[in-house]
């Protein structure tokens, strides 16, 4: 418990300094490289501090010339702070609709390639998909969780169709993350924080013409998400 709120009040404190300075000077240089640096290691300390231990499995076998569409399965609050900063290099996320109603924060969002989300809206989340592609287009990897919401009990809940139209129409690698041990760390409907240890599993990437169609190459990524849980959370 201690731990935990070590690292709330972490986050409490650090984020309001980080936007004084990282927001003026994103805006000023017209880049977010800095502000997505400073980003990640906020992420990545409060992590340390609420005493969670993470193991990263197969993220050194990919090759980093190319983009990639990193899709995980979605258990926690805690799986993009856990999940994001380990990743090798800057990501776009789908972000829900609602945060780009926050002036500052959305067009720091905007600079940054985040692509708004209305998962109520088929319109508008078609419209969401096809601007994702336009940034995959552009280099920047993207991170998709494909099941939507988060699981409540760890198991793995039906999976979007959106992130894989995007695959399938922008050509780019699908690289399935396998996320162990978030639900025990931060439980869904509990804002308390348990040490553990939690485990990202990078398996290899799955291109998406192989695949004859879409529901085709979301049983591969499944599948491979799959693998590694848990037999009684598959």
């Amino acid at each position: 418990m201690i731990r935990a709120l070590v690292a709330v009040t972490f986050y409490a404190v650090m984020i309001p300094i980080a936007a004084l300075i990282a927001f003026p000077w994103a805006f000023l240089s017209g880049s977010v490289d800095f502000l997505y640096r400073v980003a990640m290691w906020i992420a990545r300390t409060g992590v340390r501090l609420a005493g969670v231990r993470i193991d990263v499995i197969g993220l050194d076998t990919l090759n980093l010339d190319r983009n990639y569409i990193f899709m995980a399965n979605h258990v926690s609050n805690a799986d993009p702070p856990i999940l994001i900063p380990s990743l090798p290099r800057r990501t776009s996320v789908l972000v829900k609709r609602e945060l780009f109603k926050i002036p500052v924060l959305a067009q720091a969002m905007r600079m940054a390639s985040l692509v708004p989300i209305d998962r109520h809206n088929k319109d508008a989340a078609i419209a969401s998909v096809r601007r994702a592609a336009d940034v995959l287009a552009t280099g920047l990897d993207m991170t998709v969780f494909p099941e939507g919401t988060r699981s409540p009990d760890g198991r793995l809940l039906p999976f979007k169709k959106g992130p894989f139209y995007m695959a399938m129409d922008s050509g780019v690698p699908i690289v399935p993350v396998t996320i162990v041990g978030t639900h025990r760390i931060l439980p869904k409907g509990t804002l308390r924080v348990f040490p553990g240890r939690a485990v990202l599993i990078f398996h290899p990437p799955i291109d998406p013409h192989d695949y004859p169609d879409r529901d085709a190459l979301i049983g591969a990524v499944r599948d491979a998400i799959a693998a590694s849980l848990p037999p009684e959370l598959q």
